[in-house]
């Protein structure tokens, strides 16, 4: 009965998101006829809905086994569904050809809890330094001195004067439209978006 339970879940997971892939305008994707699986789609409506998440996150969120999960990604790539990108011991994932190289970065940084939890409480305070940033996220002073100088390098962030984020209105944008496949500070910062940055006309 539990492994009913457990396929049971995995089929509903798969579902979910098989029906978000068949909507996206990325579904581009033909099955050969080989497999009935909803993993293709449920892959491709995945990384639609979660662009930048890593393989192991994809894996597990999709109840899929690796070997599984690597063959259709790897199709996917192929068909040119979906793209990767190595990010140090993780390959995260995007829709193919709709992030460009610096947002594709940002999503990377986005999905990690201590640097998303910078660059939102930059976005909300800039006036934050180092040590404001370590109390509020309830870190080091160190941990943000190390995530800060990875930032900067990444083109996310400069130290220049202080601590401040680099193209706000695309990291803010980032957050909020993919607000609810990241933590409780994105969705919380979403609330509050509109209020929070100015646009020069």
């Amino acid at each position: 009965m539990p492994e009913e339970g457990v396929d049971e879940s995995k089929r509903s997971t798969l579902r979910r998101f098989a029906a978000i892939g068949a909507a996206s305008p990325l579904a581009r994707f033909q099955s050969d006829g080989t497999s009935d699986s909803d993993a293709p789609d449920a892959i491709a409506g995945y990384v639609a809905a979660t662009p930048g998440a890593h393989f192991s996150k994809l894996r597990d969120d999709l109840q899929l086994g690796t070997g599984e999960a690597q063959h259709h990604l790897r199709r996917l790539v192929r068909a040119g569904v979906v793209e990767s990108r190595k990010d140090g011991d993780y390959r995260r994932y995007f829709p193919a050809d709709r992030f460009s190289e610096f947002e594709q970065v940002a999503l990377g940084y986005l999905r990690r809890e201590t640097p998303r939890g910078m660059l939102v409480a930059l976005l909300r305070d800039p006036a934050l330094t180092a040590g404001g940033l370590a109390d509020r996220l309830g870190v080091s002073t160190p941990t943000i001195s190390k995530y800060g100088s990875e930032l900067e390098t990444a083109g996310l962030l400069s130290r220049a004067d202080g601590y401040a984020v680099e193209r706000p209105e695309t990291i803010m944008l980032l957050l909020v439209r993919y607000a609810d496949s990241f933590g409780s500070d994105a969705a919380a910062l979403a609330a509050e978006a509109d209020t929070l940055l100015s646009y020069d006309g």
